[in-house]
């Protein structure tokens, strides 16, 4: 019985080692369509650079013929038997036509940004040119690429997970310090490595509890009960943390919305020049001048702010144009994610505005400005105590204007972008975070209720499943070709 017994163990872990293996190795187990995507014969071609007039221009080719395409066309020594990362210069011909002189790389597979043959041509950036030498690279084999299709293949030939390839387009379309530094941060590999350790851990419990289940009628146990609650109430908090990181991976990734509001003649105007530096906005004493929306964008460090003059604010206008711009003010003030209520403070009625805007905005996106300081004959007003959130500004001597943008940047971003880690910027990204949050509470329930190892066992597959939907280890093609549709041609 115990010879018996010894044998049965050794099987075990026999059987434990090839699935854990087969679990974090092998991703095709995850994702059936990947191998079937990957078979990818033909050769694209495409302008990898700007299009239009510029001193240099590079043309990208990637496939299995990309440097047989481009040696048939090539003057000079034949490039067929050169070594990847070398630099060939010399002519492309078009029978005995001479199309451009050019500098040739040669990138082999899979060293290479997508896995495969590249080759990448630099030209002279004259229009014409490029577009004579993708019809000569076509004419030779080639055809144009899709939209993101070199980095879909980097994808499907395993240089890049799906996090990094889409980490790729967000770092292209990077508008602010702050956007370039996260799109290159997930680049790196930052997200993908918080999400490889959650998944690493949750398939060791996995396997040992398909193992029980293997062994059932021999009453053993693999999987420590206690241990695996520890681990998902780990797996449940990080989980949250990147979610909660989308708040303010979305301001970074697309901006801020900031409404000035308040009543005609209060300094909105006059305000947006001070922020901006410059004068935008039309500023007159006579009050209604602003009767539609100005906006403006302004980088306060690596954040970009929409900033929306509106209309003056006021209860009562015989003007139907006026009417209408505080109507579309109001509007403004619903989609904008701050709301600078701005007030002139020799205004008698400030405190009672201060309650008002209070009441009608909210203290979540609002920002609380008295204009006019360098205007102020009596002090009092500054250290009356209901006014403790007003920052006093004077928007036509630039008066505290920096304070403002420090408590604008400071109100949405916080410290937030100082901090190491990653930051969720993606939508998709965060649909896969709330259903695996959800599978981990149906884990952490199952625990606690010492439900069947059959139901936990496939509550934690569900929860893998969707660590794979983000990384790509779980797609089909429909979705990679939405995902990559939505890259430049080229990339």
């Amino acid at each position: 019985m115990i010879f018996d017994f010894l044998n049965c163990q050794l099987f075990s872990w026999q059987f434990l080692f090839s699935t854990i293996t087969q679990f974090s190795v092998n991703t095709n187990y995850l994702c059936p369509m990947r191998e079937n995507l990957s078979t990818w014969n033909d050769t694209i071609v495409a302008l990898a650079t700007a299009p239009g007039l510029g001193a240099i221009a590079v043309i990208r080719l990637s496939g299995s013929k990309a440097i047989e395409i481009t040696a048939s066309v090539f003057s000079k020594k034949s490039i067929l038997n050169q070594p990847s990362h070398t630099v060939h210069f010399g002519k492309l011909m078009n029978g005995q036509e001479v199309i451009d002189e050019v500098v040739v790389s040669i990138y082999r597979a899979p060293k290479s940004y997508t896995g495969e043959e590249v080759v990448e041509i630099s030209c002279h950036g004259a229009p014409l040119i490029q577009d004579s030498i993708l019809q000569l690279m076509i004419h030779a084999g080639a055809r144009m690429a899709k939209p993101g299709e070199f980095t879909q293949r980097a994808f499907l030939n395993g240089k890049l997970d799906l996090t990094q390839a889409e980490a790729v387009a967000d770092l292209i379309a990077s508008n602010t310090e702050a956007a370039r530094k996260t799109a290159l941060h997930n680049l790196k590999g930052g997200f993908s490595t918080d999400l490889y350790v959650m998944r690493e851990k949750l398939i060791k419990f996995s396997a040992l509890i398909e193992l029980e289940l293997d062994f059932s009628q021999e009453d053993v146990a693999f999987a420590n009960k206690n241990e695996l609650e520890v681990l998902v109430q780990q797996l449940q908090v990080r989980t949250q943390e990147l979610l909660d990181s989308f708040k303010l991976g979305n301001v970074i990734k697309n901006g801020v919305q900031v409404a000035i509001v308040g009543k005609p003649n209060a300094g909105k105007s006059t305000l947006l020049n001070a922020l901006l530096n410059e004068n935008r906005a039309l500023v007159s004493e006579i009050p209604g001048t602003t009767r539609d929306t100005v906006e403006e964008y302004l980088n306060i460090q690596g954040v970009l702010f929409k900033l929306i003059d509106t209309a003056g604010i006021r209860s009562s206008t015989t003007d139907s144009i006026e009417q209408m711009g505080i109507e579309k003010s109001k509007g403004k003030i619903l989609g904008a994610d701050i709301v600078i209520a701005l007030f002139d403070i020799n205004d008698p009625n400030v405190i009672a505005q201060v309650e008002i805007w209070k009441t009608e905005v909210g203290s979540d996106k609002l920002l609380l400005v008295g204009n006019k300081k360098d205007l102020l004959h009596d002090n009092i007003i500054l250290a009356d105590t209901s006014l403790k959130e007003v920052l006093f500004i004077s928007a036509k001597e630039k008066e505290n204007i920096q304070a403002l943008e420090d408590l604008l940047f400071q109100k949405v971003v916080g410290d937030g972008i100082q901090k190491e880690g990653t930051i969720i910027t993606n939508a998709r990204h965060v649909a896969s975070l709330k259903k695996l949050l959800l599978a981990l509470n149906d884990v952490e329930t199952g625990l606690q209720h010492n439900v069947t190892g059959d139901l936990l066992a496939l509550d934690i597959r569900q929860a893998l499943h969707y660590l794979g939907t983000i990384t790509g280890q779980i797609t089909n093609e429909d979705q990679l070709d939405f995902i990559f549709s939505k890259f430049c041609i080229g990339k």
